[in-house]
């Protein structure tokens, strides 16, 4: 590809499109290890570190990210849960997650990362990220000369980066898997045939951690991300209107969802932010195509309802990461290797929030036998030693490789 001699024109080794958690994560561990690389990111680094996304770090993955010295504030600051409630049937039943597994979750908002990962890339370690472009552009993925090409908003000019791999990090609706050509990868979807009215309230938690209410009108969910604010979520018909939602009707939704003996009203407040989420998932098969690498969202979606997206988003950083370093040693086999050793740890994440999503809406389902069937799924986990403990390992995340 020869750029416009107007262009302006530069080469790295690794270009990395998105400045989500994989996106920066793959780009601190490179900075780290002496491979060069730019990060271009289409939003403002304002944006990305105010921008409401998951709460939940599995503990392997702040591990992960403490060898490398990415979680310092995280482990100064973030709360833990080992242990979440469901309730159903008018009663609460705790499940002592921690006990069961040996591990815990860490509650840090996804925008509290963001934030680190730049800071710790750009403004300590110097490294090359710009925001705000435009007109994104991939080059030549399948030759010998990739590219990545983009226009500043401020200039109008357009710019040229040429490198050995890109890293498509860009999320859902980015333009890295859009640039695969039709028929080289496979795309897998599933809809969960529900949506979920995701709400930020002003208002304290009314709980110590995750309650899920389990109820025939639907589901309902409470989850406290600082002493006041609270995550809640309601199950609502696919294709509902936010607007629908007014405060009224929300909170007696909430009330009614998340009722329970021996527990006090909900502290209701001021809602924030209210958005439908149809609740799909979705796989690409390879990750990979040509000298481009896909992480995180833009190569596999996996719907909110056991909180897994975040942590295969960083799952795929670091495997990429580690492939990356290895192929400027001279070691293409990590990279050869990278969609199938992602794509386990997704394959069981996905199914496990298949599971779980049965649980969870199948009291409102309308179908005794889906019903019927989420009820003896409690009932086991909460009579049985051993489904309880094999629940616990996935819903806390699996340390090593599935």
């Amino acid at each position: 590809m020869n750029p416009p001699a107007s262009a302006s024109f530069t080469r790295t080794s690794v270009a990395v499109v998105g400045a989500g958690p994989a996106g920066l994560t793959v780009a601190n561990l490179l900075r780290a290890a002496g491979v060069d690389c730019v990060v271009l990111e289409a939003e403002s680094r304002e944006f990305i570190e105010q921008r409401p996304r998951a709460g939940f770090i599995e503990e392997w993955a702040v591990h992960a990210l403490d060898r490398h010295g990415l979680a310092g504030r995280l482990l100064e600051t973030a709360e833990t849960q080992a242990q979440f409630e469901f309730r159903f049937d008018g009663r609460r039943h705790t499940f002592r997650t921690g006990e069961l597994s040996g591990r815990r979750h860490f509650v840090y908002p996804q925008p509290l990362l963001v934030t680190d990962l730049v800071a710790a890339y750009v403004d300590e370690a110097g490294g090359d990220a710009r925001f705000g472009v435009r007109d994104v552009r991939l080059h030549d993925i399948d030759g010998d000369r990739p590219a990545v090409s983009y226009t500043d908003p401020r200039t109008g000019a357009r710019h040229h980066i040429a490198c050995d791999v890109i890293a498509g990090c860009d999320g859902a609706r980015g333009v890295t898997r859009a640039a695969i050509p039709a028929g080289r990868t496979v795309l897998t979807r599933y809809d969960h045939g529900v949506a979920w009215l995701a709400l930020l309230a002003e208002a304290p938690p009314s709980a110590e951690g995750v309650v899920f209410g389990i109820h025939e009108r639907g589901f309902g969910a409470h989850m406290a991300r600082s002493p006041e604010v609270t995550r809640y979520y309601l199950q609502v018909p696919p294709g509902a209107d936010a607007d629908d939602w007014p405060h009224a009707r929300v909170w007696d939704e909430l009330q009614t969802r998340l009722a329970a003996a021996g527990t006090p009203p909900l502290t209701e407040g001021p809602l924030r932010e209210k958005v439908v989420l149809d609740m799909h998932n979705y796989v690409v098969e390879p990750m990979a195509y040509g000298r481009l690498y896909l992480a995180g969202d833009a190569a596999h979606l996996v719907a909110p309802i056991a909180a897994k997206g975040m942590n295969l988003a960083l799952n795929d950083a670091l495997l990429l990461a580690e492939a990356l370093i290895a192929r400027h040693h001279g070691d293409d086999s990590g990279l050869a290797g990278y969609s199938d050793a992602c794509l386990r740890r997704v394959w069981q994440y996905l199914e496990f929030s298949q599971w779980l999503s049965e649980v969870l809406h199948g009291a409102s389902s309308g179908d005794r036998f889906r019903a019927g069937t989420a009820t003896a799924r409690l009932r086991r986990l909460l009579g049985s030693r051993a489904a309880a403990e094999a629940f616990a390992g996935l819903y806390l995340g699996e340390e090593a490789d599935l």
